[in-house]
């Protein structure tokens, strides 16, 4: 049981120190950077950021969003984390499915990111509310007069029972 134990937890490790050697994955095969888009997977009509620090801390950069229909758009320098971010919006007559969306530095850097296009909006779950109707009831479900009358039944059935247990312990039979 140790072995088995001491050997799965040397596999963990080895498998841990693999991943953190590898790094983070890059979407660009320059290896100047990605260009990150968000939200990644959208419907038509949705407006799309796009930001990259493969650009420099002063650089700008031209987007291309033609694949998915919307053209191209530009890529301004900003304070957060020095990246050159810019929009776009899809538009409501793009097809669902995966597009590159591109951009060129002014310095030469091309970056690429991917962009999923759906028909339907990912649903948020919903947290149930109210009670559930199981048929037992509850305090919270039905009306007071209901609960009245289950408190009442109780009532009987405990007086009856302990009425039932006291005459058999006497003697005097059910």
């Amino acid at each position: 049981m140790r072995i088995a134990a001491t050997r799965l937890l040397a596999a963990s490790a080895l498998a841990l120190s693999a991943t953190v050697a590898a790094g983070p994955a890059v979407a660009d095969s320059t290896g100047t950077g990605s260009l990150e888009l968000y939200p990644t997977s959208v419907t038509p009509g949705t407006t799309v950021t796009a930001n990259t620090p493969a650009c420099g801390t002063s650089g700008t950069a031209a987007g291309d969003a033609s694949a998915v229909g919307a053209g191209s758009f530009k890529l301004e320098p900003t304070t957060h984390a020095q990246d050159a971010v810019g929009t776009f919006t899809v538009p409501n007559s793009a097809s669902p499915g995966t597009y590159a969306i591109r951009a060129k530095c002014a310095g030469g850097a091309e970056i690429s990111g991917d962009l999923i296009v759906t028909l339907t909006a990912a649903k948020q779950q919903v947290a149930p509310k109210g009670h559930v109707k199981t048929g037992v009831g509850g305090a919270l479900g039905p009306g007071p007069v209901q609960t009245a009358a289950g408190v009442a039944a109780l009532a009987v059935a405990a007086a009856g029972g302990t009425w039932l247990l006291h005459r058999r312990a006497r003697g005097d039979g059910i």
